[in-house]
């Protein structure tokens, strides 16, 4: 997969592969920035039920995938999935699913009255929603998440047949809809209420803040920072990635969006394709974990383990932050092995230029942040209060640019970023309310069948569960997005590890174990032989894909390790700790210990190592990430095994110093 073709397919994962004019291009936009005005006017204006708000946010997106996204896609039975306009059968699909979607608001008092005895036009309106929204996240998402979700739908109504630990008493037909489609315990349950009433916010934010060229200022001033270093463009690369995964968090839109001017420079500087690709897949998977998005996952976590929004950032930044830095390093460690030399500052962006060309994209970020972290207001505030303040901007750049004329600039690309971030959340929309079906199911009763299962399978003990985890989660993420999957791990193995730490004596923060679950969701996406972000890569690199996604694997193993170290250590969560004297000693340890580990799994620190100084690096490694843990063989204290760890890296760092002086 290589050409321009190729990649406009993986772009069209998140806004549809349709590409519509006339009446139906007209339909579609139309619908699309009705929806982010709704959004809008939820936000602060209208005072919703919260059942209407979850059912029109579904019936908006479930609407827009049968519109948007063919029933086949790259040109199978193309009479059925046309392109370029609207087949009458799609149109009907996205009416009649838009209605079932609706029902519960259109006979609102009478299904409250029914509870538990359902009419028959109930059970065939939630019937169709199941139906129309499996086919809609089998459009939009791929075939592993309506999967997932119908063999949980097969397994709640033929448990009792299933063998062993598996059988348990089978669920009627009628309760597994009322419970999916009726009631806020499925399909709108709280991963939808959150994508409703935050996500939708944060993505809308993100996509104006792209049309009106923040994307762009920060790839440039990302290249006028690092460019002039050695491997100065993979650098570069890794910092716009992750300026740009704060706001999107998506790592495919992120890929496509800096990659396209990342990826020719890195090759254009010595990088291999297959390294350039893998580089800003890498950066661009990574993004996810950076806050305040999260890849849209980390309200749903906030949600979830009923703790403040601001505490789930306060814990996941300094292991995203770690993992960026480290990226950074692997990036250095590249360019001494390749012997790539820096650009010229000549041909790279004047920083200072570049800075105050676009200052004024700061201000709505600074308000985003100062809202969520200093005064703690609510995501939702925040946001609202970001979008205003970010068109505000817009409207005022071009009226002091180019005068009256400036306001017919400014609208058509806030119109345009109001359409991009409403089909942003497509997916995300279908992908979350298709992921309810498997909690609803699991709340009829079957969650304690299903945990058996997987405490079966990990031997009973907490290694076994978190490796069990890690694996599925990864398997799973090849074909759902990193919501989703973090929806389905969470609610299958998440109180399983639990429950599991607390037999061994083991007290792990619950924001720890979701925050597990987490990243393992996120490395699918550069986990051949399906990462939709290896894909994009390699078709602006013009590389093999699956050794892109090999490759971008490689990088990412420093990010698989911190789950397990942060699961252990929850200092480095920013947990227990106290002063900003302790919380220095800990960022210190734990990137020195993310150094030691990069260079270990790269092979290369000053030179290539030689088998047993990269022993000593991963000796150094667990040290640094787990100081307390070395008490068991010498009680020297957390402290002192710290210098102790510092002491070995450096002294790797030293003998082949010595050894290069030789050489030389």
């Amino acid at each position: 997969m290589s050409s321009a073709t190729d990649l406009q397919d993986i772009e069209d994962r998140e806004q549809g592969p349709r590409h519509l004019t006339g009446k139906s291009g007209l339909l579609v936009t139309a619908l699309a920035f009705s929806w982010s005005v709704f959004q809008l006017l939820i936000a602060k204006t209208w005072t919703l039920n919260a059942e209407v708000v979850r059912s029109v946010h579904l019936a908006f997106a479930i609407a827009l995938v049968f519109l948007c996204f063919p029933m086949f896609r790259k040109g199978r039975l193309p009479k059925l999935s046309p392109r370029d306009r609207l087949p009458w059968w799609d149109i009907l699909c996205a009416i009649a699913a838009a209605f079932c979607a609706l029902y519960i608001v259109f006979d609102r008092e009478g299904l409250s009255q029914r509870i538990g005895a359902p009419l028959l036009r109930d059970m065939l309106a939630g019937g169709f929603l199941l139906l129309f929204l499996l086919e809609a996240a089998r459009r939009a998402v791929g075939p592993a998440l309506p999967s997932v979700a119908g063999f949980f739908i097969f397994y709640s109504l033929f448990s009792e047949y299933f063998p062993g630990v598996l059988a348990t008493a089978a669920t009627p037909l009628s309760r597994i809809i009322e419970t999916l489609s009726l009631t806020t315990q499925g399909i709108f349950g709280v991963p939808l209420e959150v994508s409703a009433n935050t996500v939708f916010l944060f993505v809308l934010f993100g996509a104006l803040l792209e049309k009106a060229g923040g994307g762009k200022y920060f790839i440039d001033l990302a290249f006028s920072l690092l460019g002039g270093f050695r491997g100065g463009p993979a650098k570069a690369s890794v910092l716009a990635s992750g300026l740009t995964g704060m706001i999107n968090g998506s790592s495919i839109a992120n890929t496509v969006t800096t990659g396209t001017f990342t990826i020719p420079l890195m090759k254009r500087a010595g990088y291999p394709a297959v390294k350039a690709g893998a580089i800003e897949v890498a950066a661009s998977t990574n993004g996810q974990l950076m806050p305040p998005i999260m890849g849209a996952a980390a309200f749903i976590i906030a949600e979830t383990c009923n703790m403040p929004y601001a505490a789930v950032v306060k814990a996941a930044f300094l292991p995203a932050t770690i993992s960026y830095l480290a990226l950074l390093y692997i990036t250095h460690l590249e360019a001494l092995k390749l012997d790539i030399q820096p650009i010229p500052r000549s041909e790279l962006p004047h920083f200072r230029k570049t800075f105050f060309s676009g200052i004024h994209f700061l201000i709505p970020l600074i308000a985003l942040m100062y809202l969520l972290i200093i005064e703690r207001r609510s995501p939702r505030y925040a946001a609202l209060v970001g979008i205003l303040t970010l068109i505000a901007v817009v409207v005022i750049q071009h009226l002091v640019s180019e005068g009256r004329k400036g306001l017919r600039t400014a609208l058509p690309i806030i119109g345009n970023g109001m359409v991009s971030g409403a089909k942003n959340m497509i997916t995300i929309g279908v992908a979350v309310a298709a992921a309810g079906i498997i909690v609803g199911v699991l709340s009829l009763g079957l969650s304690s069948q299903v945990t058996e299962v997987i405490r079966i399978l990990s031997g009973g003990t907490l290694a076994g569960m978190l490796i069990v985890t890690a694996l599925v989660s990864l398997i799973l993420g090849m074909g759902l997005p990193t919501t989703a999957n973090y929806i389905v791990m969470a609610s299958l193995t998440a109180k399983a590890i639990e429950v599991l730490a607390v037999g061994f004596g083991l007290d792990i923060p619950l924001i720890a174990i979701h925050l597990f679950v987490f990243y393992f969701g996120i490395l699918s996406d550069d986990t051949p032989p399906v990462g939709l972000s290896a894909y994009a890569a390699a078709a602006i690199s013009k590389a093999d894909p699956i050794k892109t996604g090999i490759q971008g694997f490689m990088y990412d193993i420093r990010t698989a390790i911190l789950p397990f170290m942060f699961l252990f250590n929850h200092r480095l969560l920013l947990m227990g700790v106290k002063g900003p004297v302790e919380i220095c000693a800990v960022v210190f340890t734990a990137l020195a210990g993310m150094f030691a580990f990069a260079a270990a799994t790269q092979g290369f620190l000053r030179r290539k190592n030689h088998w047993w100084e990269g022993a000593l690096l991963l000796i150094s490694t667990w040290i640094l990430f787990r100081p307390g843990s070395m008490d068991h063989f010498l009680p020297l204290g957390a402290i002192a095994w710290s210098v102790v760890g510092l002491s070995v890296y450096a002294a790797v760092f030293f003998i082949q110093g010595m050894s290069l002086k030789k050489m030389a």
